[in-house]
C-alpha cells in the first residue's frame, strides 16, 4: 500500500495554491504600510497598537510554502497525531499539519485565532480540504483557548505576533513530550529583541529545552523538549 500523501490531493492542493497566492499578493503593501509607521516611530514590536490590529484583521499573513512545507515534515517525520497551532489565520499551515496528522493515521491539530472573521474564513477553508475532522479550531484570546490543553503534545507552530508568544509557550510548555519539537516563526533579525521574553523561557533550564534558529527568511527557531 502506497503511504498518503494528503497533500497532493487535488481539493486540498488548488485550495492551499489559491491561498498562498492570497497572501503573497498582500505581502507590499502590508511591508509598505509598517514601514511607512515604523518611519513615523508610532510603532513598537513589543505591543501592537489598535490600528496595526485593525489593518491585519483581514490579512491571511499565511506561513510561506517552504516554512510551512518543513512544518509538514516535521509533523510527519515526529508521528505526530497531537498538535498544536498557534496563530490559524485563514487556516493555511492548519491544512499543512492536518495532511500530516492524517497521514500519520489520525490525530488532532488544535489551533486558535483571535479575529472572528479569519475564524469563520478559517473553518471554511478547513471544510473545502476536507481536514474539519481532524481539526478543533478555537476562538478567542489564546490565553483562555490554550488553558485546557491535554498532554502529551508531540508538535507544535507558533506564527503570532511577539506579544503573545510568551503566554503562549508557557502554556504549552508544560505538556509536551520528550523529544516534541515547537517552530516559532520570524525569530531572527528586528525580531529577536521583541520575542527575548519566549527566549527567557525557552532558556531557563528548568523547563528542559534546547533551541536553533533556522536559516529561513526571517528566522525560523526550532526547539527541542528534553
Amino acid at each position: 500500500m502506497s503511504p498518503m500523501d494528503t497533500l497532493k490531493e487535488p481539493a486540498v492542493a488548488k485550495l492551499l495554491a489559491r491561498l498562498h497566492a492570497e497572501s503573497e499578493a498582500q505581502e507590499k503593501a502590508t511591508a509598505d504600510w509598517f514601514s511607512a509607521r515604523a518611519a513615523k516611530g508610532e510603532l513598537s514590536w513589543d505591543a501592537l497598537d489598535q490600528a496595526s490590529h485593525r489593518y491585519m484583521a483581514d490579512k491571511l499573513v499565511a506561513l510561506t510554502p517552504d516554512k510551512a512545507g518543513f512544518a509538514h515534515l516535521m509533523v510527519k517525520a515526529l508521528r505526530a497525531r497531537r498538535v498544536v497551532e498557534v496563530g490559524g489565520s485563514y487556516g493555511v499551515s492548519t491544512l499543512y499539519l492536518a495532511a500530516a496528522v492524517r497521514d500519520n493515521g489520525g490525530g488532532m491539530v488544535i489551533t486558535t485565532e483571535w479575529e472572528p472573521a479569519k475564524v469563520a474564513a478559517a473553518r471554511a477553508n478547513h471544510a473545502e480540504a476536507g481536514l474539519s475532522d481532524l481539526i478543533d479550531l478555537r476562538e478567542g484570546d489564546l490565553r483562555e483557548t490554550l488553558k485546557d490543553l491535554q498532554g502529551p503534545l508531540d508538535f507544535v507552530l507558533m506564527d503570532i505576533w511577539t506579544e503573545m508568544a510568551r503566554p503562549a509557550i508557557e502554556l504549552i510548555g508544560p505538556h509536551l513530550r520528550p523529544g516534541a519539537v515547537v517552530l516559532a516563526d520570524n525569530t531572527g533579525g528586528m525580531f529577536r529583541h521583541p520575542y527575548r521574553h519566549f527566549f527567557e523561557y525557552v532558556n531557563d533550564p528548568k523547563n528542559g529545552m534546547a533551541s536553533m534558529t533556522l536559516p529561513f527568511p526571517g528566522g525560523l527557531e526550532l526547539v527541542v523538549k528534553s
